[in-house]
């Protein structure tokens, strides 16, 4: 009895011990349960084949799924995994398989609630007799880490916005020049934040539009369909630029897809732009521009980035506002605010570096300093404001005739200064000087209601003739002006003999554009006679200028002057023309004409018209085969292609050609076989120094022989002695040109030597 007794006591124990084990285990379970749950973690074991043998109760609430509708295989779980993770999962499998090693993968899962789960996997075997392929259980524990991915996704946004703060801020404090800053802040926003896009728009008022000033990133057309204007009621005015300003905050869309305001969605798209922010930037309280960010994920711009894009753009306008007051600052102490030109502190620098490039290439530049007359006068009957003005519209006058490449400044209150480097010739310099203070001053000054005529007058000096440096240079043309107002003279050199000689050059110009106004060139016709018999077999034509005042002026004083001002076109033309009508008076009065051979100037061949202006000539006589045009060798091959066109145009017109000073340039072979030429002139410094220069004989010698190769004559030039015409005849020259046989002379004499028997 004792003994059952104890049995049963024994029993109970043992049943209480066992409802113990029990309860501790299902509390072990609940606590397992509880843990995983706020662990976010779910388990599942699977088979050797795949198909899952036991999963937590912790997993249906990770997937957001009943129970009942759990996967319950490998390869249906491969489905609910983000088609971009597939391969990641795949491989760590595969790899555990191989070698039954602890795997761990990351990747994106489907919940039920159509959102993405980050999942972290560990997959470990478990020991085990393996099935008859090998393969072996698997625990694999799961758990949810979309949490902390996005966290650190947001702690690498606002690690990019970060570095963009810093890179925009350093920018800021190393940048002075404005468009350098924007450039660079958009291109930093791009490269250390990771936008797609970025660009900054400044507000024209005036226009009513946001205007970019910079951008970097996807930006492509963007531009062209974006609407800017700052007005709603405008065309584009319902825009998202438009919207920063005139609310002065910023706009923002999380998710461009599904955002409700009239949004850019097909550029967006295009882009892969998901969210973006466009902030105003403030200065005094006033938007004048738009700081754009654009990005490629949704929900890029919390509160937390903005706060810190907000803290930049407001970086952003302090730094505009500061070069924008510096520049200003930087104007007012460099440039002349009435008129906009450099004051005298600038105008002194850069005439330092003007003086500089000129020395390098060897240039002369001109420093003029234009003083206004009775300006104070001026000032004190009309007032300050119409002085003002007066300065304002000389300024703008100077503008539209100042010479090509040159500048000019503003020195004083009546005082302008203006830099021509690469000077031309002193003689053009004082005519164009002279013509431009005629076109700035000729006209009356409308000042107010009444008009004002007002003189000038100007002081020139040159670099480095006048002065080597910038400083000696403008006391020189100072001191050049302060003479010309003591003299009463309009336009005055610093050195007085350039004054004088410009003076001259000046009045001899005037008294040539009268002398071809009133016809006072006469040609005079200098013989060529044959080298055997002396006989005249042609003429050349020599330009002479008889002046009234002047008396018969020498053809080296006039004739550079009529090149250097084109005159010669016009009396050249005239030459040909002349020689042509005496020709044929020659003709009609019975005496025995000889060819006439008139010289053609570089600029006359330079034009396109010289065929036609030869052509035109020619129409008044009755032979063309009477004319002969003489051209220099240096003209011939100035532009040689050019030239043989033109002289082959020529030649079809019968007309003769010959090639004048041979021997003093640097004629090619080549080209000489293929110009239409008839006749070789060696030059007069030859045959001067011919008697006794071997050198000198040698040279003709050659000419000779290459020209009679060429089936050429050649012709003689400045044979003044008897001793010079056995030589030559020696030599082998055909025809003799010089004082030994006549001087040039009137049509009249020719016709008195040509009646000689």
């Amino acid at each position: 009895m004792q003994a059952e007794k104890r049995s049963d006591i024994a029993g109970l124990r043992e049943a209480a011990a066992q409802t113990t084990s029990l309860s501790e285990l299902r509390e072990q379970a609940a606590g397992l349960r509880q843990a995983q749950l706020m662990a976010n973690l779910a388990h599942v074991v699977t088979k050797p084949d795949g198909s899952f043998e036991t999963w937590s109760e912790t997993l249906p609430a990770l997937l957001g799924l009943p129970g009942k509708e759990i996967v319950n295989s490998t390869r249906r779980w491969l489905d609910l995994i983000h088609p971009a993770d597939r391969d990641r999962f795949r491989a760590a499998a595969l790899q555990g398989k191989a070698d039954g090693s602890r795997q761990e993968v990351e990747y994106r899962l489907w919940r039920s609630d159509s959102s993405w789960l980050h999942v972290r996997q560990v997959m470990e075997p478990i020991p085990g007799k393996a099935d008859s392929r090998g393969r072996l259980r698997w625990f694999n524990t799961l758990q949810d880490i979309t949490q902390q991915v996005r966290a650190q996704a947001r702690i690498n946004r606002l690690n990019r916005v970060y570095a963009v703060l810093s890179g925009i801020n350093g920018a800021i404090v190393r940048i002075r020049d404005r468009q350098q800053l924007l450039d660079a802040a958009c291109r930093i926003a791009v490269e250390a934040a990771g936008f797609v896009m970025a660009w900054i728009g400044t507000v024209d008022r005036a226009a009513g539009l946001v205007r970019p000033e910079a951008r970097a990133g996807e930006v492509g057309d963007f531009f062209d369909h974006a609407p800017l204007a700052i007005l709603e009621t405008s065309p584009g005015g319902r825009g998202l630029a438009g919207a920063a300003v005139r609310s002065k905050r910023p706009v923002i869309s999380n998710d461009v897809n599904n955002d409700s305001q009239r949004l850019m969605r097909k550029e967006l798209n295009e882009r892969g732009i998901r969210s973006l922010a466009l902030l105003p930037l403030i200065i005094d309280e006033e938007a004048v521009g738009v700081l754009a960010f654009y990005a490629g994920d949704v929900g890029f711009f919390d509160a937390e980035e903005m706060r810190l894009l907000e803290e930049l753009a407001g970086d952003v306008a302090f730094a505009l506002d500061h070069i924008d007051k510096t520049r200003r600052l930087e104007y007012v102490s460099y440039y002349d605010p009435l008129t906009g030109l450099p004051n005298r502190t600038l105008f002194h620098d850069r005439l330092k570096m003007q003086l500089q490039e000129a020395e390098r290439k060897g240039e002369t530049v001109a420093l003029k300093i234009l003083d206004v007359e009775r300006f104070k006068t001026i000032n004190d009957s009309l007032g300050r404001q119409a002085g003002d003005a007066l300065l304002a519209e000389i300024a703008k006058r100077i503008e539209l005739v100042r010479p090509e490449g040159s500048w000019f400044a503003r020195l004083g209150a009546d005082q302008f200064a203006i830099v021509t480097p690469g000077m031309p010739g002193e003689q053009e310099l004082a005519l164009l000087t002279d013509q431009r203070l005629t076109k700035t001053f000729a006209a009356p000054f409308n000042i107010g209601a009444g008009e004002l005529r007002i003189a000038a007058r100007m002081g020139i000096a040159l670099f480095p003739a006048d002065a080597k440096d910038c400083d000696a240079l403008l006391r020189n043309a100072e001191a050049a002006l302060k003479k010309a107002k003591a003299k009463g003279e309009r336009v005055l050199f610093y050195a007085e003999e350039m004054t004088a000689r410009v003076a001259e050059k000046l009045s001899l110009e005037n008294q040539l554009r009268r002398a071809v106004d009133r016809q006072e060139f006469v040609l005079h016709y200098q013989p060529k006679v044959d080298g055997r018999t002396s006989k005249i077999v042609g003429v050349e034509a020599l330009i002479r200028w008889q002046s009234p005042e002047l008396g018969l002026v020498a053809p080296m004083k006039f004739i550079p002057l009529l090149e250097e001002t084109g005159l010669i076109l016009e009396v050249g033309a005239w030459a040909l023309s002349r020689a042509v009508r005496q020709h044929r008076a020659w003709q009609d009065a019975g005496v025995a004409a000889p060819r006439i051979a008139v010289n053609v100037s570089a600029i006359q061949l330079r034009q396109r018209d010289f065929v036609r202006t030869v052509e035109r000539a020619m129409a008044e006589g009755e032979s063309l085969s009477s004319i002969d045009l003489e051209i220099t060798e240096s003209v011939v091959m100035e532009d040689i292609q050019a030239t043989i066109a033109k002289l082959a145009a020529v030649r079809d017109l019968g007309i003769g050609i010959a090639v004048d000073d041979f021997g003093t340039g640097y004629s090619s072979l080549a080209y000489l076989a293929r110009l239409p030429i008839q006749i070789l002139k060696v030059d007069r410094s030859f045959v001067k120094s011919m008697d006794g220069d071997a050198t000198a004989m040698n040279i003709i010698r050659t000419v000779v022989s290459l020209a009679h190769s060429l089936r050429l004559a050649v012709v003689a030039e400045g044979v003044e002695t008897d001793r010079q015409v056995a030589l030559l005849r020696e030599l082998g020259c055909d025809q003799f040109q010089g004082y030994l046989f006549s001087k040039p002379v009137p049509a009249e004499g020719l016709a008195q030597l040509l009646a000689r028997p």
